[in-house]
């Protein structure tokens, strides 16, 4: 009997939580981004038709437009049962319809339901998250929680693509339906319900319709106009050509970093008005809007909005380049699977875990400033790797000849131990943004911003690779990093929080 109980306190604690709430928000996603493409592929799609399975990163994208709903009805971990049982039959559908005569279209069906169960799987996730720890057990547990989800990002892009080699796409599928029906299992009986049931308020269902109502009138009127300017050939060559401009701008950046940049103006448009924000978020009939209007109304949140947004400018030209600069040292395709996969992956769990051990015993105050150094000093250490091996690389004589497999797996080794500790003070930081009130909503608003810094400089960085050669672009890459450094001092929600536990304190970072 003590043994029993014993047992099911281990089940409880987050040291296993942390890592399966993580591995089954990461494994629908990569399902969707990673393995759709090769599903599709395998069955015969074209080219430009696999290209569009990008779009399913819209749910990703957009999932900030329906968080408040999950922060004002239920619990995070009712909706986090709820979306991964969903889930666990989305992908079992998946299996039986890869089985198929209409495997192709209705596929694609499949992963669309799967996309936006995921995103919305994923707004609980975080909740829960945020809701069953404490400052100190969200830093402790954030390394936890980026290894469950690279993990599961493997079991997705390798184990399900190569149980699809051997058994077929429908027992691939239904395999990793049966893991997230199992998950759904444990999770339905040890998860901890840390969490009270929110009272339901009043709801302006008059609102509601009146808004439903005038947007379905904008879409028949701007579907009518369409369709009544479509019958002139020159309406259509007008169209022809703006979406040929839109489709050319639109391969220069991710549709995702697109929404992402739109998210980030909107919300700087907002701030212009904040001095009626307090007033707006009060009112007892928009809690909608008070979830956005109250991410706003926070001290110096101008300052973190430039920092989510700048933190990973230097990481994302590295990251898009650093894959052509290894072959183009001479690394073979099979040795780059070793550096990149096995040993890269090993090394950023590694920093991800001392990550979040180092942010629990120090603090995020005087853990920030350190890991994210470390994280943009390796651009200098690919800068250096390429000064060192110049003879070697294109346009400077281009010497035959091949890098120390050794030398080039240290450094990336150390770069993705560098990104570990990153990726674990950056994920910790925007937790630290959360209202305690709107928790799903805020970190749902922040996972979207830290999209756009990211697209903008790594859609560019092939042009500024080409042009300045590698060694100069990493050296600029590190410099992209600096102005995202030089906030860390003036941030907000880097100290500790205030004891009332209304939210993150202001204090700057040590």
């Amino acid at each position: 009997m003590t043994r029993g109980r014993a047992a099911s306190r281990l089940l409880r604690t987050p040291y296993i939580w942390a890592g399966t709430t993580y591995f089954a928000e990461g494994l629908p996603f990569s399902l969707v981004r990673q393995v759709s493409p090769v599903y599709f592929k395998d069955l015969g799609a074209s080219l430009p038709a696999i290209g569009l399975t990008s779009l399913y990163g819209l749910s990703w994208s957009l999932k900030f437009l329906w968080a408040p709903f999950l922060d004002r009805y239920g619990t995070k971990r009712k909706w986090l049962l709820l979306f991964q049982a969903l889930l666990a039959a989305a992908v079992l559908g998946c299996a039986a319809l890869a089985a198929g005569p209409y495997a192709l279209a209705a596929g694609a069906v499949a992963f669309l339901a799967v996309a936006l169960l995921s995103a919305t799987h994923d707004i609980a996730v975080d909740g829960y998250y945020l809701e069953a720890l404490d400052v100190q057990g969200q830093a402790r547990f954030v390394g936890y929680r980026v290894m469950a989800y690279r993990l599961a990002m493997i079991a997705g892009a390798g184990g399900v693509v190569a149980l699809s080699q051997y058994k077929g796409w429908p027992a691939a599928f239904a395999t990793g339906a049966a893991v997230l029906g199992l998950l759904a299992l444990y999770h339905a009986r040890f998860l901890p319900d840390p969490e009270g049931e929110p009272r339901p308020g009043k709801v302006d269902r008059t609102g509601r319709a009146v808004h439903s109502i005038a947007a379905a009138v904008f879409l028949a009127a701007a579907a009518t106009l369409v369709l009544w300017a479509w019958r002139f050939p020159s309406s259509r060559q007008i169209l022809r050509d703006l979406l040929e401009k839109i489709a050319a701008l639109g391969r220069l950046l991710p549709l995702s970093g697109w929404i992402g940049t739109g998210l980030f103006v909107l919300l700087f448009v907002l701030l212009a008005v904040r001095r009626k924000l307090p007033r707006a978020a009060s009112a007892p009939r928009s809690f909608y809007a008070a979830s956005f209007l109250s991410f706003l109304d926070q001290e110096r949140i101008g300052l973190a909005l430039a920092f989510i947004v700048l933190y990973r400018t230097g990481e994302s030209l590295l990251g898009a380049m650093a894959a052509p600069f290894l072959l183009d040292l001479g690394i073979d395709k099979a040795q780059y699977g070793l550096v990149a996969g096995t040993l890269g992956i090993s090394c950023s769990i590694l920093g991800a875990l001392a990550g979040g051990a180092g942010i629990a015993r120090a603090g995020l105050a005087k853990a920030i400033w350190p890991f994210t150094l470390v994280q943009n000093l390796t651009n200098l250490l690919y800068m250096a790797l390429a000064v060192h091996y110049r003879d070697l690389l294109p346009g400077l004589g281009h010497a035959p000849g091949q890098a120390s497999l050794a030398l080039v797996a240290a450094a990336h080794g150390f770069d993705q131990f560098a990104g570990g500790l990153g990726t674990a003070v950056f994920s910790y930081y925007l937790m630290r943004c959360c209202k305690p009130a709107f928790k799903a909503s805020h970190f749902a608003i922040v996972s979207g911003l830290m999209t756009v810094g990211g697209a903008f400089f790594g859609a560019s960085s092939g042009f500024l690779a080409s042009w300045l050669g590698y060694g100069a672009f990493f050296g600029a890459s590190f410099l992209a990093s600096l102005p995202g450094m030089c906030l860390i001092p003036f941030l907000p929600f880097v100290g500790s929080f205030s004891p009332s536990g209304q939210g993150p304190s202001s204090t700057p970072a040590e």
